[in-house]
């Protein structure tokens, strides 16, 4: 078997086994947190996905450091939910497509998320394996299903995806797939997937009239409180034409 330092390929994770810097392929789905202590949820990670260690257990702590290899993005996972459900490994690049592979996959993309909408659910920030999603958990895992992957958070996909004008009534270069942004002037805060027809397809909380995955819209004389709500936030749209590489985003 392949050796990584003096870790073989597949060897099971053991506490003595959880360095910095060794590599781990995930045997089960698992939740990283934002801190090393509470509730606070990150990101899930699914079964086959693979994640590196960044720092040592330390004393009195039972999360270790980690980022997730596929898209860079970091958060604390607890070592009990890791033992038995890990296995060492070679870090893997994401497979990189290109514009017109990615445009191919749409139709998978939006198939994936159809789907899903279709389950009963609820917003879960930090969800991102479903049935109950966060936004951009729900848009990240779209794409990862049909072999594309991009960044975590709304705001790392926004600044990630090519540009596309739009404003409310007005959606006219919009293509299927391409993901639309909402939030302050300062920092975006939402993203949903447009679906066509200035209909897109996001997962909003409760706060906004909705505890899940719906369909709202872009066209001003839809007068339902979570299409007005979003259009007063929208900020502009953006189109997939490339693989994130798994180098970790600010």
């Amino acid at each position: 078997m392949a050796r990584l330092g003096r870790l073989a390929e597949g060897t099971p994770l053991a506490p003595e086994l959880a360095l910095a810097g060794s590599s781990w392929q995930l045997q089960a789905p698992i939740d990283l947190f934002s801190h090393w202590r509470g509730l606070g949820l990150a990101t899930q990670a699914a079964h086959g996905r693979q994640l590196q260690l960044l720092e040592p257990l330390r004393p009195g702590q039972t999360r270790l450091r980690a980022r997730l290899v596929e898209d860079g993005y970091p958060g604390w996972v607890e070592l009990q939910a890791l033992l038995g459900h890990a296995v060492a490994c070679t870090p893997r690049r994401p497979r990189l497509l290109d514009a017109s592979a990615i445009s191919r996959a749409i139709p998978a993309v939006l198939a994936y998320a159809h789907q899903a909408s279709l389950q009963p659910n609820h917003y879960l920030w930090g969800g991102s394996l479903g049935p109950d999603f966060d936004c951009s958990g729900l848009v990240q895992t779209a794409f990862a299903a049909a072999g594309i992957w991009i960044p975590r958070d709304a705001y790392q996909q926004e600044r990630f995806c090519q540009p596309v004008a739009v404003a409310p009534g007005c959606y006219s270069l919009l293509r299927p797939g391409d993901l639309i942004f909402f939030g302050k002037p300062q920092r975006c805060t939402h993203v949903a997937l447009y679906l066509g027809g200035g209909r897109y397809l996001h997962s909003s909380g409760r706060q906004h009239g909705r505890d899940g995955l719906g369909l709202d819209g872009l066209d001003p004389q839809l007068s339902d409180p979570v299409s007005v709500h979003y259009r007063q936030e929208l900020r502009g749209a953006g189109r997939v034409v490339r693989c994130h590489d798994g180098t970790t985003l600010a």
